[in-house]
């Protein structure tokens, strides 16, 4: 999470902030940031299919005072912070969806889905990190958003659907 803080602060804030105040910002989130990866970890979603990661993101955006938009290419969340002060638009992106793949490591929050994929019912997993990516990118809006009057531009936060589907995609166009 501290890299995408890091990269969205160096472009919106103001120079007054230090390393120290953005360390402390990520070591309060990091328990949120935790819990949110493991929920989405075991609640995984198919490409196109990811309406209880879009409804969680959308409430949360929302909660922190955003501009949210919904059902972007059918399941996506774009989230507006606007700083208090002129300056650029810097988008982060995270793609939310999940893969056909049986999980075989034993964890407290292993998923045990099961969705339909090409007509069979199938294991699910996030076995691409798309878990961790969606809730360090809520834990950068939640820190940004906290810094509002002192951000110089906008952030757009971007959550990408079917990311895992357009790869496939685009490996079949290839062949």
């Amino acid at each position: 999470m501290r890299i995408l803080f890091l990269a969205a602060f160096l472009f919106v804030s103001a120079p007054a902030f230090s390393q120290s105040t953005v360390d402390q910002v990520a070591d309060a989130l990091e328990p949120k940031v935790i819990e949110w990866r493991r929920d989405f970890h075991a609640n995984p979603e198919l490409s196109n299919r990811e309406f209880r990661t879009a409804d969680i993101v959308a409430e949360h955006l929302r909660s922190l005072g955003m501009e949210v938009t919904t059902e972007v290419a059918h399941t996506g969340v774009i989230g507006l912070l606007r700083g208090a002060h002129p300056g650029p638009l810097v988008a982060l992106r995270a793609d939310m969806d999940a893969l056909p793949v049986l999980e075989r490591v034993d964890l407290p929050f292993k998923s045990e889905v099961t969705s339909l994929y090409r007509g069979d019912e199938v294991p699910v997993m996030h076995a691409c990190g798309h878990d961790t990516h969606v809730a360090m990118l809520m834990g950068a809006a939640e820190a940004l958003a906290g810094m509002r009057e002192d951000l110089h531009g906008t952030v757009k936060f971007i959550f990408q659907p079917a990311e895992e589907d357009l790869l496939r995609v685009k490996r079949a166009a290839l062949k």
